[in-house]
């Protein structure tokens, strides 16, 4: 009788374990993320760009984008790349919106910087407060989160 040997038994599991999960990535329907954008300098045409990606890559996927703070002024009306004025961010959010990506302004920080709801783009949408917002999107309704 052969000894027993638990290192063949150790890599024959891990490789039939690896051998399971290296599947390719595909997105479920059903499933839900938030970006959280909070600097629009630092983060609006990165952050489209990754919003699109996305969108091309699992386009059965539910995305609230939600903007806080600076984050919010790259949904304001007309508003564009500052290090790079061809890039107008309207187009860009009217395009997501078309693929199901929602955007929403959180209205505390509209309070905080006396600006009005018309000043945004149509295509957003608003809620009292984008850190409560956030916190039920991953807490109640499961949305995984990222931040560009």
């Amino acid at each position: 009788m052969r000894p027993f040997k638990p290192f063949v038994l150790t890599v024959a599991l891990t490789t039939t374990l690896l051998a399971a999960t290296a599947l390719p990535l595909q997105a479920q329907a059903g499933d839900k993320v938030v970006y959280h954008f909070d600097n629009s300098d630092t983060q609006a045409t990165a952050g489209l760009r990754t919003l699109r990606n996305y969108m091309d890559t699992a386009p059965d996927t539910k995305i609230v984008v939600v903007a806080l703070g600076e984050g919010v002024r790259f949904l304001v009306d007309g508003a564009k790349d500052k290090k790079n004025p061809n890039i107008e961010y309207g187009p860009l959010i009217s395009d997501l919106v078309s693929k199901g990506v929602t955007f929403e302004v959180c209205e505390l920080t509209l309070n905080a910087f006396n600006m009005k709801k018309d000043q945004f783009v149509l295509d957003a949408s608003f809620t009292p407060s984008g850190v409560v917002r956030i916190g039920q999107l991953q807490f109640r309704e499961h949305y995984g989160y990222i931040k560009p």
